[in-house]
């Protein structure tokens, strides 16, 4: 799986010898000092990547646009895990339904400032593309 992240965090982060970057940086690490292990931060993760691959991969997005997609898959995972609490009660209370309409609310704003279209990543010339150009060239050698 592709490292995708992060953002830098307030804490400073023990580089990565062989790059020399943070490895929250690089995405190793999502939080310093945070099991990465834990259900919460690896469905963080996964968001995180799912949200990077539909902006067409790392290399296809800006460091701002990476920062946003983090906030986004947070208040994702925090929703989610409201959603369980409702479900598990059989209800919500007026105060936590408040709070979950509120950061439903602020998390379709980060979505589209990202944009909530799948971006193509570009992978070059398509097959037809390389098969005009050879007769083309094809064309062009004809006396």
């Amino acid at each position: 799986m592709e490292s995708v992240l992060i953002s830098p965090s307030d804490k400073p982060e023990k580089a990565d010898r062989k790059s020399g970057r943070s490895r929250i940086t690089n995405g190793r690490v999502l939080l310093h000092g945070v099991d990465g292990r834990s259900p919460w931060v690896r469905r963080c993760k996964d968001l995180i990547a799912a949200h990077v691959s539909d902006l067409g991969g790392v290399g296809n997005t800006s460091a701002a646009e990476r920062s946003i997609i983090r906030r986004a898959s947070v208040m994702t995972v925090e929703l989610e895990r409201m959603e369980r609490t409702f479900a598990l009660a059989g209800e919500a209370s007026a105060e936590d339904l408040d709070i979950y309409a509120r950061v439903a609310g602020n998390l379709r704003r980060l979505l589209e400032a990202v944009g909530l279209q799948r971006r193509a990543k570009d992978i070059g010339p398509s097959l037809g593309d390389i098969i005009r150009a050879d007769h083309q060239a094809q064309r062009e050698q004809m006396p």
